[in-house]
Parts: structure tokens; sequence; C-alpha cells
């Protein structure tokens, strides 16, 4: 980790909290087309997982608040809030598909019992 530093200083990097946020945010976000990748080698087709849509709401959500608090940047805000909306509901419909899903289970296997 020193000699990371130690580069990163060389190369006239600042190097400080914000900027491990924001990195952070940019490394999360950008994950999120690995996992995408991984998820559709192993269904053998191109899918959009659950995760995509979690890793994008996280990854914006730290980048958008480099963006507010240390930035001050207004293109990097937008740029960054506007799309939140939007992993938010895929993120909210995969979390009420599933609920749902477990409720006819479970009413599945009640049934089932009684029988």
């Amino acid at each position: 980790m020193q000699s990371l530093l130690a580069i990163l200083q060389l190369a006239a990097v600042e190097v400080n909290a914000w900027k491990i946020i924001g990195w952070s945010g940019n490394l999360i976000f950008g994950l999120r087309f690995v996992w995408q990748w991984i998820a559709s080698e192993r269904a053998k087709k191109s899918i959009i997982p659950p995760g995509f849509w979690e890793i994008s709401l996280l990854g914006s959500i730290i980048y958008t608040s480099y963006f507010i608090f240390y930035r001050h940047d207004s293109v990097g805000i937008i740029s960054n809030l506007l799309p939140l909306p939007l992993y938010a509901r895929n993120v909210f419909l995969h979390w009420r598909h599933a609920r749902n899903d477990k409720k006819v289970q479970e009413s599945a296997k009640e049934d089932s019992l009684v029988d």
C-alpha cells in the first residue's frame, strides 16, 4: 500500500479521503459490467442480473456524494444523479418480485401439507 501511495505522489496525484471515496464509487460502478458479463457467461446468453442494478445504485450513490461534497461539480452530480431513480426502481422491482415468489412458494408448501 505504501508503494502505491509513493507512486501516486510521484505522479503528482493528490490522495485524500474524498478522492478514495470517488475512486471507490467509480470502481464499484464499473464492476457492474463485470458482474453482468459473468452472469451472461453462466446463462450462455445476454442477461442483466439483479446485482447489476444493486451495484449501479451503490456505485452511483458513492460517486454522486464525491461530486456533491468534494468536487462541487454540477456535471458530475447531474450525470450520476439522474439515473439513480432507474437503478432504485429496478432494485425495488426485483425485491418485490422475489418477495412475492417467496409468498407463493410458502403458500404452495402449506397447501401441500393440508392435502
